[in-house]
């Protein structure tokens, strides 16, 4: 008959669990293996699609249209514009020398002008520029009857429905005229507001002094008014030595305070996929992925059919769903990118006397490269699964799940205070610093504080009483109290469990000393290292010279040994590795068992002392 302490609970056998855990690890190290395999795809994969030279492309071309001064005016360029007269010193200077490069450094003609220009000689101008104009009407707000007579026009903010689609000026030409829009471009978020498509748009000519008659043209007969609230200059780049566009809007926002304000954005893109060996061993990743993503999907949905409920009581399921759920995301962006790149592409380039307007084709793939970048971060996370079976990565997990409560509690109480500070600063602040500005710069400045990261002057500039106070009680009770109290809840959490763990409340098994016996083995069968049997002769003969020396011992030895034995193997069953659990509390009775154990080990201890003594004196004898 088998005794029944050779059996657990739920009638599995010690005799099988080795065999289970061996065989859940082989499993798990299978899927490790595996999931390697898919994450190195994926990394190459999403770094083929990122060029080095996109950083550089988008520099160079910053810097000659943000950086460059207007001539006669070194202070001024497109990043320090601020009146409408610093603006068309902009458009006739740094943009025009900027956009037309028809001649080499000796004045030497390069090219036909009917050419694109080249830019930097090596950059070619695809098209035209545009330049578009988005207008507001009159009296889109109320002017206060005691200043009636004084301002009799009002011009409101930006919104769709202040929106001016009446002709001005002159009214001739697509520019005094409002033009509808006739692509799919997405709407631009400004610094001021959100602007939607058309306008009154003009384009730019092939001829450098062309495009300059036109815009003397343009100011004399006031193009720009107080019902301008944004200028946007559009035009697109490529550059064949290495494959990428470059795709630059440079914004220009007429605020209903006045002034202007200007914002720009620099996409550098490889629309043209596939066109080196490169290219092609990177069309190879994306098939491998998409077989990965079918292979994991079907396995996620065999589990889903099998636990059903229960599947989705851990957290890495949770993230494996979410992982699918991203790729496939990926996927579709993939697809509907190229799927507009082959419809929009072609067009676009065979049209060199008109605007090509690429800021559609930019825009997705800016989504796509986000989509790819926050999926391959959960890529590398769902890697903690894997090691989770590590002994430290057990204890940090067991500590962050059961200080959960804690954290929870905290955070409410901390976010209640930082939310008032963040309002309090910004309606004492708001109106003086920038930081300060809205509610939203208001939280990012006070996160910014607690790591260091503030500007103390100008905050006592706002306000030279309500300032210090606000700084000072804020680092104190944020800073070092609530911070304090968080990392508190953090360590006292941490001790409980490696207290926990040293009495053997661990995991069954961990991944690191299971891959070591692997390799422990593989060195015992390329006769590198003992083997077992070879340790168990060994141990073996230790038993049979124990055995002769125990027979020398008095029988009240004997007795006091074998109860001391009986007390070790009971506390040995009871506080073994062999838990189910990552972490179990540890109850009163138990403690009192623990406590009994260790007096027993120490009487242990004082008798094998004893015993030294006794031999010592003999040999002194």
């Amino acid at each position: 008959m088998v005794e029944a302490s050779h059996w657990y609970r739920d009638g599995t056998s010690k005799q099988k669990l080795p065999y289970r855990k061996e065989t859940e690890v082989r499993t798990t190290l299978q899927e490790l293996l595996l999931y390697l395999i898919f994450l190195i795809n994926l990394c190459i994969l999403t770094f083929g699609m990122v060029n080095p030279h996109m950083y550089y492309f988008n520099k160079v071309m910053s810097s000659l249209f943000l950086d460059t001064s207007v001539p006669g005016d070194e202070r001024t360029n497109f990043k320090s514009i601020r009146s409408i007269t610093d603006f068309w010193k902009f458009m006739e200077g740094p943009l025009l020398e900027g956009l037309y490069w028809d001649t080499w450094y000796n004045d030497q003609k390069l090219y036909n002008v009917k050419n694109s220009s080249r830019i930097y000689y090596e950059n070619i101008l695809l098209g035209v520029p545009r330049v578009r104009q988005l207008k507001v009407r009159n009296n889109t707000c109320k002017v206060y009857s005691s200043f009636q007579s004084l301002m009799s026009e009002c011009y409101g903010k930006y919104t769709s429905e202040n929106e001016d689609l009446s002709d001005f000026g002159i009214k001739s030409g697509t520019e005094w005229k409002y033009s509808t829009s006739t692509t799919n471009s997405p709407l631009h978020w400004g610094l001021v507001g959100v602007y939607q498509n058309g306008g009154y748009i003009f384009t730019l000519s092939k001829s450098k002094s062309e495009t300059k008659s036109k815009f003397v043209d343009l100011q004399l007969n006031n193009w720009i008014t107080r019902g301008t609230r944004v200028i946007f200059i559009d035009f697109s780049l490529y550059n064949a030595n290495v494959n990428l566009f470059c795709i630059i809007r440079l914004v220009a926002e007429f605020p209903a305070t006045g002034g202007i304000l200007t914002s720009w954005q620099f996409y550098s893109l490889k629309l043209l996929r596939y066109v080196s060996y490169y290219d092609y061993f990177i069309a190879s990743c994306e098939i491998t992925f998409c077989i990965f993503l079918v292979v994991f999907t079907t396995q996620e949905l065999k589990k889903i059919k099998e636990f059903k409920f229960t599947y989705f009581k851990s957290i890495w399921n949770w993230l494996e769903v979410l992982l699918l759920l991203l790729c496939f995301v990926t996927v579709f962006f993939y697809a509907y990118c190229n799927l507009q790149n082959f419809l929009l592409l072609g067009q676009l380039l065979k049209s060199t006397e008109k605007y090509s307007d690429f800021y559609f084709l930019a825009y997705w793939h800016i989504y796509y490269n986000n989509i790819i970048a926050i999926t391959i971060f959960f890529a590398w996370i769902k890697i903690f699964k894997f090691i989770s079976f590590n002994k430290t990565m057990s204890q940090l997990s067991s500590t962050l799940s059961r200080c959960i409560k804690d954290i929870v509690g905290f955070a409410i109480m901390f976010f209640i205070i930082f939310f008032a500070y963040a309002q309090l600063g910004f309606l004492v602040f708001g109106s003086q610093v920038d930081d300060f500005s809205t509610f939203q710069n208001a939280i990012f400045a006070q996160f910014r504080i607690v790591l260091g990261d503030f500007n103390f002057a100008g905050i006592q500039q706002a306000s030279w009483i309500l300032g210090p106070i606000y700084f000072i009680t804020f680092i104190f009770f944020v800073f070092f109290v609530l911070l304090n109290m968080f990392l508190a809840i953090i360590n006292d959490t941490y001790s409980e469990v490696k207290a926990d763990y040293a009495i053997g409340k661990r995991p069954d098994f961990e991944l690191c000393k299971m891959i070591k016996m692997t390799y422990h083995n593989a060195l015992e069968k390329l006769k590198l290292k003992k083997t077992q049997k070879d340790d168990e002769k060994i141990k073996s003969n230790g038993h049979l010279v124990e055995q002769t020396g125990r027979e020398r011992l008095d029988e009240n030895e004997i007795q006091r040994a074998e109860q001391r034995k009986k007390w070790k193997e009971k506390f040995e069953k009871k506080y073994s590795t062999e838990i189910q659990d990552d972490y179990q509390p540890v109850t009163q009775q138990e403690f009192h068992e623990l406590f009994l154990y260790a007096v027993e080990l120490e009487k242990e201890l004082q008798y094998i002392s004893l015993k030294l003594n006794r031999v010592t004196r003999k040999f002194q004898l």
